[in-house]
C-alpha cells in the first residue's frame, strides 16, 4: 500500500532539494534487488511547508514515506542564494543605503546570502532567513571580495524573498585597491619556470571498474553524496577490510570578531549549504597533474533539476618519496624502495573560500587526509590607520578577521571485521625508581574507552596521545588484537565565551575525537538540519547521552580536524593552501612491515644509480 501523498506536492519551480538531505546516500530497498531507496527534502515557499521524502527508485519509482519538517531548517540552495541577492539589488532600501556610499549601480554589487547561525532576530521569530555580506566591483571583471562594503546588513525572508530590513552600521571607506587573480594583474609573470612533465607510458597502475578501484593491494568504491561530496566506500587492504565509509561530514567555520558585520559569521558549510552542488569540475594540467582518472558527480538543484558536474572526483598515482631505505655501511649495499601514493580529491568553493580534499592511499596500507585551504579571505573594510583588535590589516582599508575551521571527519571503522573497540594509548615516565634507576623509561598506557560517555577526547602532544580502533574478532601473532592507529595532527581549540552562540551553537568542536556505535539516524556530527537549529540541539555530543557501549561494536569515529587562522599579509588577495592532516595507519593489523614486496626501484628504473665515493670504506666500522 502506498503511503498518502503530501497535501500539497512542490510544484516546478518552488521545490527545493536542501542540502539537508534526509538520507546521506542511496540504499537498497529490503527484497527489492537492483532497487534503491533514496531521501529528499523538498519546500514549497509558497505555503511555507517542508517535507523529508523517501523515494524508491527503479522501473516503477513510487513515494514510500514523507514527513513534514520544520520549513526554516532545510538548508539555503543555490538558487535561493541567487535569489536573495536578486532581492537585495532590486529594493529601494537596499539602495538607498549603498547611495550613501557614493555607490548607485547596485548590478555591480554582490551579496553572499549567509545563515543567521543562532543570531536571529526576535521580531522575525519563526521567519527562514538570511542576512547578506555585500561587496562591491568596479567592473564586471573585478574582484568583488577585495572591495567589502562595509557596515551594511541586509536581512531578507527567504520564502518570500523579502528585504526585511537593511541595517546600516555607518558609511565607511570602500577599498579602491584592486584584487586581480589573473596572470599579470601585479605584474609579468615570474620568468625561469621549466616544463615539468608527469608521465606513465605503461598507463597507471589502478583499475576501474564503474565506481569500483583496485590499486597495489587497496579496494574500494567512489561516491559521491548532496551534503558530502566525495566519499569512499568498503576500504580493503590485503583483502581485509580497514572502514566501511569516510568522508568529510561537516565543516563550520566561526569568525572571531565583535564588529557588527563581522560578528554573525557562523557557518556549517555543508549542513547548511551541502558540499555537493558547491563541488569543482576539475581541469586537467591545473587541478590535477599526471595520468587522471575522473568521476562525474550528480545533485538535485534547489530548483528539482538534476545537474551532472564533470569531472567532479580527480584520482590519479603520485611519487611520495622514499618508502623505506638503508644503506649497510659494511658492505656498500643500500636498499631503497620508493612510495608511490593513490590520492582521490575534490573541491569545493563556498563563496570566498576554496576547500580541497585529497584522501591519499599508501602501499604501507595508511591511509591520509589533506585538506587544503585556499581561495580568498573573508574581509571587512575598515578606515586609514584604524587599529585592527581581532584581526590583521592585509591591504588597504581592508582586514582580515581571525576565525577558525572546523572539518568534522566521518569514518565507519571496520578494521579486519565489523566489530571494533577503541582504545586510548599515552606515553607515560616510570615513576618507580626501582623499575627505573636511569630515569629514563617510559611506559606506553592504553585505556579502553568502553562506552560513549568516555569516548569525547582531545589531543596531546606532551604525552603523544593517540587512539588505536581494534579488532574486536582478531588477534596478530604477537597476541595484541590487531588494529589501525588514529593520529590527529591538526587541531585547534574553541575561544567562545561559555554561553555565547559560537561555544553552543556546534558543541562538537569542543573535542578533537568522538565516538559512537553506528546507527542509520545519526548522520551528520552537527545535527541533520543545522540551519535555524536551536544551538546545541542535534549532534554527536547530543547522541552520546545514550551513553552506549563501545565495546565490540559497529563504531564511528569523529576525528575533528580544525585550524585557527590568524591572517598574514602574504594571504592577500588569494590564500596559498594551507594544509591540515589525519592519519590511519595500521599499528599491529600486520606482523611486519607489508611493504617488503615493492619492487627494487633500480630493477625497473634507469635513474637509480649510486656514485663511487673514493675511500669511503675506510671510514667503515
Amino acid at each position: 500500500m502506498r503511503p498518502p501523498s503530501p497535501p500539497r506536492a512542490p510544484t516546478t519551480g518552488s521545490a527545493s532539494a536542501s542540502a539537508s538531505g534526509a538520507r546521506p546516500s542511496t540504499r537498497r530497498s529490503p527484497g527489492k534487488e537492483g532497487q534503491a531507496k533514496v531521501g529528499l527534502v523538498a519546500m514549497d515557499h509558497d505555503t511555507r511547508t517542508a517535507w523529508e521524502i523517501d523515494v524508491l527508485l527503479g522501473e516503477e519509482p513510487r513515494c514510500l514515506d514523507w514527513r513534514q519538517v520544520d520549513p526554516r531548517r532545510p538548508g539555503i540552495t543555490s538558487e535561493e542564494a541567487r535569489a536573495a541577492a536578486r532581492a537585495c539589488r532590486e529594493s529601494p532600501a537596499f539602495k538607498e543605503v549603498m547611495a550613501r556610499r557614493g555607490i548607485h549601480d547596485v548590478s555591480l554589487v554582490m551579496i553572499d546570502p549567509e545563515s543567521m547561525g543562532g543570531f536571529e532576530p526576535e521580531r522575525y521569530k519563526g521567519r527562514r532567513l538570511t542576512w547578506g555580506t555585500v561587496w562591491h566591483r568596479t567592473h564586471e571583471g573585478d574582484n568583488g571580495y577585495a572591495r567589502p562594503v562595509q557596515g551594511v546588513v541586509p536581512i531578507i525572508d527567504m520564502h518570500t524573498m523579502e528585504v526585511l530590513e537593511v541595517e546600516d552600521h555607518g558609511v565607511a571607506t570602500v577599498p579602491e585597491e584592486a584584487g586581480p587573480l589573473e596572470a599579470g594583474g601585479f605584474g609579468p609573470d615570474r620568468a625561469g619556470l621549466k616544463a615539468l612533465e608527469v608521465t606513465q607510458p605503461d598507463g597507471p597502475s589502478f583499475e576501474v571498474e564503474g565506481r569500483l578501484v583496485t590499486w597495489q593491494g587497496w579496494r574500494f568504491r567512489v561516491g559521491f553524496t548532496h551534503r558530502e561530496g566525495l566519499v569512499l566506500y568498503d576500504l580493503e587492504f590485503m583483502g581485509r577490510p580497514v572502514l566501511k565509509r569516510a568522508a568529510c561530514n561537516e565543516m563550520y567555520v566561526p569568525y572571531l570578531d565583535s564588529n557588527p558585520t563581522q560578528y554573525r559569521k557562523n557557518f556549517f558549510d555543508w549542513g547548511e549549504y551541502g558540499a555537493g552542488p558547491l563541488t569543482n569540475s576539475l581541469a586537467l594540467g591545473c587541478d590535477c597533474l599526471g595520468v587522471i582518472h575522473y568521476f562525474d558527480a550528480a545533485y538535485l538543484g534547489g530548483d528539482g533539476t538534476p545537474r551532472t558536474i564533470p569531472q567532479a572526483v580527480c584520482m590519479h598515482e603520485e611519487d611520495d618519496g622514499v618508502l623505506w631505505k638503508h644503506n649497510d655501511l659494511r658492505r656498500d649495499v643500500s636498499q631503497v624502495r620508493r612510495s608511490r601514493r593513490l590520492i582521490i580529491s575534490n573541491f569545493q568553493t563556498v563563496a570566498n573560500y576554496d576547500y580541497g580534499f585529497y584522501w591519499s592511499l599508501h602501499q604501507d596500507g595508511r591511509v591520509e587526509l589533506e585538506i587544503k585551504l585556499t581561495g580568498i579571505l573573508s574581509v571587512a573594510g575598515i578606515e586609514e590607520g584604524e587599529q585592527v583588535r581581532y584581526g590583521r590589516v592585509v591591504g588597504r582599508n581592508v582586514q582580515a578577521p581571525a576565525h577558525q575551521h572546523y572539518f568534522a571527519i566521518r569514518l565507519d571503522t571496520a578494521v579486519d571485521g565489523p566489530l571494533n573497540r577503541l582504545v586510548e594509548e599515552h606515553a607515560e615516565g616510570e615513576q618507580d625508581p626501582e623499575l627505573d634507576p636511569y630515569g629514563n623509561a617510559v611506559r606506553n598506557v592504553r585505556t579502553p574507552l568502553l562506552r560513549e560517555s568516555q569516548a569525547a577526547r582531545r589531543t596531546d602532544p606532551a604525552t603523544a596521545r593517540r587512539w588505536r580502533v581494534e579488532s574486536a574478532t582478531r588477534a596478530n601473532r604477537y597476541g595484541e588484537p590487531t588494529a589501525y592507529r588514529l593520529l590527529l595532527p591538526s587541531t585547534t581549540r574553541s575561544f567562545g565565551r561559555p554561553g555565547s552562540v559560537m561555544a553552543r551553537r556546534a558543541p562538537f568542536i569542543h573535542q578533537h575525537l568522538w565516538a559512537t556505535p553506528s546507527d542509520p539516524r545519526e548522520h551528520f556530527a552537527g545535527g541533520q538540519y543545522p540551519n535555524h537549529a536551536e544551538p546545541g540541539q542535534d549532534g554527536v555530543h547530543a547522541w552520546q547521552r545514550q551513553d552506549r557501549s563501545l565495546d565490540g561494536v559497529e563504531m564511528v569515529l569523529w576525528p575533528i580536524v580544525g585550524t585557527h587562522h590568524f591572517p598574514r599579509p602574504e594571504q592577500w588577495p588569494v590564500m596559498p593552501v594551507d594544509r591540515l592532516t589525519l592519519v590511519f595507519e595500521p599499528d599491529g593489523f600486520f606482523d611486519r612491515n607489508p611493504a617488503m614486496d615493492i619492487p627494487d626501484p633500480a630493477a625497473t628504473s634507469d635513474h637509480c644509480c649510486s656514485p663511487e665515493i673514493p675511500g669511503i670504506s675506510d671510514t667503515r666500522p
